[in-house]
C-alpha cells in the first residue's frame, strides 16, 4: 500500500475506536471532532477551524492544586485531567500521561529532571530537565558499535541512580555465554538493590497507568479524541538534549563532525521503529515530535541543511511511510528554516510554532503541509481574553484560508486566566467557519 493508503486505515481505526460511548450523542460528536482533525491534516477544508490547547501542568492549578499533588496523587491526576476535559470544549485532547508519576522516579534515582519537590521548591508548576554530558566526547565509536549496550551499560548507570550497578558489567555476550552472565548478575548481590527497586518500581508504574487508562477510556466514552500515539525526537536532539548537552553538540559540530553525522544515521531507523511501535499500540496514528535544537537561533542554515535536516527528514518519511502523521512542535523560531522543511509529501505532516511569523510560514508552507501554533505562553499570561480572541481571529483569517490550520498554542502552559484559553476556544468557533 502506499503512505496515503495506509494513513487511510489508521483513520478509520481512529475513527472508530473499541469503546462504548456514554450516549449517541458523544459517538457523534467524537466522530465530528476527529473527522475535523483529520480534514485539516489532509489540507481540506473541515466545518470550521479544529483547535486545540496542549494541557500541560494547567489542569493542576486549574483543578486548585499543584503539579506535584498530581505526580504523587493519582486520583488527584484523575479528576484535575477529567475537569480540564469537561470544560473546555476542545476537538483533541492530551493524555493525562504526560504528568509522569513522581513515585517511579524517586524510586529509580532519576537524575535527568528536577519536579517539584524533588531538586525543585513543591509549589512550582513545571519540570526542569538536568543538562551534562551523560555521553563523553569520546564515546561515539562505542555507540555506533552497539547503541543498545551503550544506553544498557553507560547511559542508564548515569541517569538513573538506582542501575548505577549496570555500568560495571561486562559488554554482554551474544553468543551462547549469554545466559550464564544473566545468571551471574541474578547471583550477584550488589544487583539485589536493583532488582527490588525495579519491581517496586514497575507495581507503581502499573498503578499509574491504570489511572492515565482510565482517564483515556471516560475521555473517549464522552467524545474526546486523544492525541496520544507515538513519540520521536529528532536525531540531532537526541544527542543535543540527551546524549551530549548543548556545550558537547556545539563542540562535536566542528570537532568531530564525521563521527556525530554516522551516529545520526544509526538512531534514526530505531527512533522511526520506536515511534511507529508506540502509534499502533495507542490506536492513535499521531506522532509527537518536540524541536529543540534546530531553531534559528541555535545553529546557522548551513549547519542546519548539514547536521539537522537531513536524518530528521529521513525520520519522518520513515513514520509517513508507516501511515502515522509527525506533529512537530518547533520551539523558537523557524523563520530560516521554512524553506527547507516545506521538502516533504504534501498534507503528510503537521508543523506547530512556537515564535515564527505565521503569515511567512503560510506562505511558504500553505500548499503543502498543516500548521498551527503561535499563540504564546507569553500572551496567555499577559494579555486580556479579549486581545487574545482578537489575535487568534487574525491568525484564522491569515494561516486558515484554503485549510490547513489548527489553532492552537506554542506551547504548552501551567498557569494562566482560564477565560484565555476559553478565548481560543471561541474564536475557532465564531471564525474558524468554512462557508
Amino acid at each position: 500500500m502506499t503512505w496515503q493508503e495506509k494513513r487511510e486505515e489508521r483513520f478509520k481505526r481512529w475513527l472508530s475506536p473499541n469503546v462504548k460511548f456514554a450516549t449517541p450523542e458523544a459517538e457523534k460528536l467524537y466522530k465530528e471532532r476527529l473527522t475535523r482533525f483529520i480534514k485539516a491534516i489532509k489540507m481540506e477544508k473541515p466545518d470550521r477551524v479544529p483547535v486545540q490547547i496542549p494541557g500541560g501542568s494547567f489542569p493542576a492549578h486549574y483543578s486548585g492544586t499543584t503539579l506535584r499533588t498530581l505526580m504523587y496523587d493519582y486520583d488527584a491526576l484523575k479528576k484535575a485531567w477529567m475537569k480540564f476535559i469537561r470544560d473546555f470544549d476542545m476537538d483533541l485532547y492530551d493524555s493525562a500521561g504526560l504528568i509522569f508519576s513522581g513515585r517511579v522516579y524517586e524510586i529509580l534515582d532519576y537524575r535527568l529532571y528536577q519536579w517539584p519537590g524533588h531538586g525543585l521548591p513543591s509549589d512550582v508548576s513545571m519540570h526542569q530537565f538536568v543538562e551534562d554530558e551523560y555521553m563523553k566526547a569520546d564515546e561515539y565509536d562505542a555507540f555506533i558499535k552497539d547503541p543498545l549496550d551503550f544506553s544498557f551499560r553507560y547511559f542508564l548507570p548515569r541517569t538513573w541512580g538506582t542501575l548505577a550497578p549496570l555500568g560495571h558489567l561486562p559488554r554482554f555476550d551474544a553468543t551462547l555465554g549469554l545466559p550464564f552472565q544473566l545468571l551471574s548478575i541474578c547471583s550477584n548481590p550488589d544487583f539485589q538493590p536493583v532488582f527490588k527497586a525495579m519491581r517496586e518500581a514497575g507495581q507503581e508504574l502499573e498503578k499509574w497507568q491504570v489511572v492515565v487508562g482510565e482517564c483515556g477510556q471516560l475521555a473517549l466514552e464522552t467524545g474526546c479524541p486523544s492525541a496520544a500515539g507515538g513519540m520521536a525526537l529528532a536525531p540531532f536532539d537526541t544527542f543535543a538534549d540527551i546524549f551530549r548537552g548543548t556545550r558537547g553538540i556545539a563542540m562535536d559540530i566542528y570537532r568531530q563532525p564525521d563521527k556525530l553525522l554516522e551516529a545520526l544515521e544509526i538512531v534514526t531507523p530505531r527512533s522511526v521503529e520506536s515511534a511507529v511501535t508506540a502509534a499502533d499500540f495507542a490506536g492513535c496514528p499521531m506522532v509527537f515530535i518536540p524541536l529543540h535544537k534546530g531553531a534559528d537561533n541555535f545553529m546557522s542554515s548551513q549547519q542546519y541543511e548539514k547536521f539537522y535536516w537531513p536524518t530528521f527528514r529521513k525520520l519522518l518519511l520513515g513514520i509517513i511511510n508507516e501511515g502515522c502523521v509527525p506533529i512537530m512542535v518547533a520551539d523558537g523560531s523557524y523563520n530560516d528554516r521554512l524553506e527547507v522543511i516545506k521538502d516533504l509529501p504534501r498534507a503528510s505532516v503537521i508543523w506547530i510554532f512556537e515564535q515564527t511569523d505565521m503569515a511567512k510560514a503560510k506562505e511558504i508552507l500553505g500548499d503543502s503541509a498543516c500548521i498551527g501554533g503561535n499563540v504564546t505562553a507569553a500572551q496567555l499570561y499577559t494579555n486580556t481574553p479579549q486581545a487574545i480572541k482578537e489575535y487568534c481571529r487574525w491568525l484564522i483569517e491569515v494561516c486558515g484560508k484554503g485549510g490547513g490550520y489548527i489553532l492552537t498554542l506554542g506551547s504548552s502552559v501551567d498557569r494562566c486566566d482560564p477565560e484565555n484559553l476559553q478565548a481560543v476556544i471561541g474564536a475557532a468557533k465564531e471564525y474558524g467557519v468554512y462557508k
